[in-house]
């Protein structure tokens, strides 16, 4: 009797004999995380949202939210907010104020056909002069929430979608473009929350598609590529300089991309929570190709790494775990040769043990369930 989509990921480890295929990829399975095509949820924690009157932000009864530093005001270093605030992170600052450290997600294409607001160049801050487009600006907010200062902290990039907080409390600002406007983009910039930005590469860590980043305990960094055709995929960075601070990751290291032997297809066809799957690492071969070379993602998932359809957000446990998304797999029926994949879901949630050498299948959202596409992750202890 064949065995749905649904079925298989209900049944859990008892449908591995049926799927077959997988059996050899197993390292050993766990009970399974059901989830229903109903979307029938319980509520827990804060309890359910309250409706914005507004209609800004819904939040749980009893919390409330204070908004500044909106699109096109005006910054303390007479610039205009620029358009598509996206990751960012928070760092203590001088007198129990917070700093806070913002991306934006701004292409060349959007500023000349969409008319959104760019990253203006100051000085000593831009990378690229000809890419009036994405970066980062950094807001100082006091111990009350209310806004300080806010102005531009690095310009000249591109597509500043996500990144991540470093163990030396920097932020990580990734490009999710490997365009070439005046300079070659497609890379990962440090900035200090104090100092403001470093306009230099950091280019052992490779030229991609960049989207999120964390570390483990041992300063190891894990990056997400949001890529298609082909997708892209997870990669590891140890640093020659392991948890050496500010400006370490500029003297190099061994970039690497995640495989799953004996799978054989993209992980989308992992379906039942509770998986766990044995994992190893590629070398990248060559981790700054220039225009015309093979990608990063072509050079690895020639050699057996494992395509990841929308890998996006990426967080590290302080136990070692390290988790990663992947937002959406659209299936082999796909209207987009580019957006398929081997199975289709709305988002799975992975986790990684570096001790173990295994990735777990935590939570997998159907079709048609009311919480799909995760994005950015933020993981607790457990």
């Amino acid at each position: 009797m064949p065995v749905s989509r649904r079925s298989f990921m209900l049944f859990g480890a008892a449908a591995v004999g049926v799927a077959g295929s997988l059996g050899g990829v197993i390292a050993s399975p766990r009970p399974p995380a059901r989830f229903t095509d109903e979307g029938d949820c319980p509520v827990h924690g804060y309890g359910r949202l309250v409706e914005d009157p507004e209609g800004l932000l819904d939040l749980p009864r009893g919390f409330r939210y204070r908004m500044f530093s909106r699109e096109d005001a005006l910054m303390s270093d007479g610039n205009l907010v620029p358009s598509n605030h996206d990751g960012m992170a928070a760092f203590p600052g001088r007198g129990g104020a917070s700093v806070l450290v913002r991306n934006h997600e701004v292409d060349v294409g959007d500023v000349a056909e969409d008319g959104l607001t760019p990253v203006r160049h100051v000085g000593g801050r831009v990378y690229d002069p000809e890419a009036l487009a994405g970066g980062t600006t950094t807001l100082v907010v006091n111990h009350d929430r209310r806004l300080i200062h806010h102005g531009v902290s690095l310009a000249g990039t591109l597509d500043n979608c996500a990144g991540g907080p470093s163990p030396w409390g920097t932020w990580l600002s990734c490009e999710e473009s490997s365009k070439t406007i005046g300079k070659r983009h497609g890379y990962v910039f440090e900035v200090d929350p104090l100092a403001g930005g470093n306009p230099v590469p950091i280019v052992a860590m490779g030229r991609f598609d960049h989207e999120a980043v964390s570390f483990d305990r041992q300063g190891v960094a894990y990056l997400t590529e949001d890529a298609d055709s082909p997708h892209g995929c997870l990669y590891r960075f140890i640093p020659d300089r392991a948890l050496g601070g500010r400006g370490s990751l500029h003297a190099g290291g061994r970039l690497s991309a995640l495989a799953v032997p004996g799978l054989g297809t993209d992980l989308s066809i992992v379906q039942t929570p509770g998986m766990l799957l044995n994992a190893r690492w590629i070398e990248v071969p060559n981790p700054d190709p220039a225009d015309g070379e093979m990608l990063v993602r072509e050079q690895v998932i020639a050699l057996g790494a494992v395509p990841i359809q929308k890998a996006e957000g990426t967080w590290a446990d302080p136990d070692g775990s390290i988790w990663f998304v992947s937002s959406r797999g659209e299936g082999p029926d796909a209207n987009d040769e580019e957006d398929r994949s081997a199975a289709e879901h709305s988002g799975q949630i992975w986790r990684y043990d570096p001790d173990a050498e295994t990735i777990e299948l935590v939570a997998l959202f159907p079709k048609g369930t009311p919480y799909d596409e995760p994005d950015n992750i933020r993981s607790l202890s457990r």
